[in-house]
């Protein structure tokens, strides 16, 4: 007993200082963190989309395209060369490249009648077509209830590369790369086209069904560009129309250096073939041996391919500038 009373202040100060540390402890433990508190969400609206075609009307959609049907084997390139490929869900008969494009659905246009029927079973929100398809064509289309752009026919590169960003634009990819990839190319060649000592005058030959009387492009055509970028002259610039034909004595006349033969493509004309024609030995080009095939597809489809075309020709007109 005597020892419990001698320790009683001893207990005293010992709970006194279990009740301070407890306190202290309350004091710095950390602070109870809020709940957060929630933030609405909302989903953006579609910005519309509105452009000007190749035929002057303006086109709108509401979203960039997702299921798209196109019309014209350049506008499919250009489709699949932005990033488009898979937003692709139909295609006319005459588009071949690239090889992806072939397992879409043959909606015909070309060599065949449209089949309007299959176009409305791919249920697209927009129709790419040419401003050179026929007008009945785009009619029948638009009175489906779906939206046609047509893309123009472009003269010179900075139009194909505008088309290109059309593209772009109405699918809602970003094409600065695959355009500026493009534009320095085009300049590449441009530098070495400009130490060119001559300009040899070229007969761009597109149908020789009546060899006295072959097609050519004529003046204001792309193809007449690239033969001028590529260090040449169009002898077809002298013709009257854009796609004119031109008898042999006017070709005897005008006696052009070197022959490039862009129905190869469409119709297996040979070099050979060129030099069995009657009356066709008296051309400097065929004396010399300068008739050359080439893939027209690289020149008549204005796509992104144009770009291989230029490269291509100015090797052809002038192999000495690309050793």
């Amino acid at each position: 007993m005597k020892f419990l009373k001698s320790n009683t202040g001893g207990l005293a100060l010992i709970l006194s200082l279990m009740v301070c540390l407890s306190l202290l402890l309350a004091s710095c433990a950390a602070p109870a963190t809020p709940e957060p508190t929630p933030v609405p969400t909302t989903v953006p609206t579609p910005t519309p989309i509105t452009l000007t075609d190749g035929l002057g009307r303006a086109i709108s959609l509401t979203s960039p395209a997702q299921r798209i049907v196109s019309l014209a084997p350049s506008n499919t390139e250009i489709l699949f060369a932005v990033g488009a490929g898979a937003q692709t869900v139909g295609r006319d008969d005459f588009s071949s490249y690239p090889e992806a494009a072939l397992a879409l659905p043959d909606v015909g246009g070309g060599m065949s009648a449209l089949n309007l029927e299959l176009i409305v079973s791919l249920k697209p929100d927009l129709v790419l077509v040419a401003d050179i398809t026929a007008a009945e064509q785009i009619k029948a289309i638009e009175d489906l209830g779906l939206v046609v752009y047509a893309l123009p026919n472009p003269k010179s590169f900075d139009e194909l590369f505008q088309n290109l960003e059309t593209v772009g634009l109405l699918t809602g990819n970003s094409t600065q790369a695959l355009v500026e990839g493009l534009q320095e190319r085009v300049k590449a060649v441009e530098e070495k086209i400009a130490t060119a000592s001559e300009r040899p005058l070229v007969f761009y030959e597109l149908d020789s069904t009546d060899p006295n009387a072959p097609w050519t492009p004529g003046p204001g055509t792309f193809i007449e560009t690239l033969i001028t970028m590529s260090g040449g002259q169009n002898l077809g610039s002298s013709l009257e129309s854009e796609w004119a034909q031109i008898s042999l004595e006017n070709l005897l006349t005008l006696d052009p250096e070197m022959i490039i033969l862009g129905d190869f493509t469409w119709g297996g004309v040979t070099p050979e073939a060129v030099y069995a024609r009657s009356g066709w030995d008296a051309l400097s080009a065929v004396k010399n041996n300068k008739v050359f095939t080439f893939d027209d597809n690289l020149v008549s489809r204005p796509g992104p391919r144009l770009v291989d075309g230029l490269e291509a020709m100015a090797r052809l007109l002038h192999p000495e500038l690309f050793q």
